[in-house]
């Protein structure tokens, strides 16, 4: 399993609409550095995946309160899934993603499970 810090709205596909000049770079230098930490975090937990076909993936979202929207928290998750397709060394087309959203627990975290 891996687990992570909670990811940050910053990672929502809307998260820039609206939003000033330098708010591109801002989602860009996120998304770059949580895929950088997906990746290290899955060689950390050594995870494995089948040669070919699809690979499931189970997501576990325990925010650290109510604050936000489920709906959202999935697309949060892009820059994790491919920092984990870059460790795992596959295209992370195969994945088929399936949620849980869980009760608030202070600080929070995903945890993502290979199946």
């Amino acid at each position: 399993m891996i687990t992570m810090p909670f990811p940050p709205s910053v990672l929502s596909g809307h998260a820039q609409s609206g939003a000033g000049k330098g708010a591109h770079y801002a989602k860009a230098r996120a998304t770059k550095q949580w895929r950088a930490w997906a990746q290290q975090a899955a060689l950390a937990a050594k995870v494995s995946a089948p040669a070919d076909g699809d690979i499931r993936i189970h997501v576990r979202f325990v925010p650290a309160n109510r604050r936000g929207d489920r709906v959202n928290f999935p697309n949060r998750m892009k820059p994790i899934f491919d920092g984990i397709a870059d460790a795992l060394k596959v295209n992370d087309s195969r994945f088929l993603p399936s949620f849980e959203f869980c009760e608030p627990e202070a600080p929070g975290r995903v945890e993502v499970s290979i199946l």
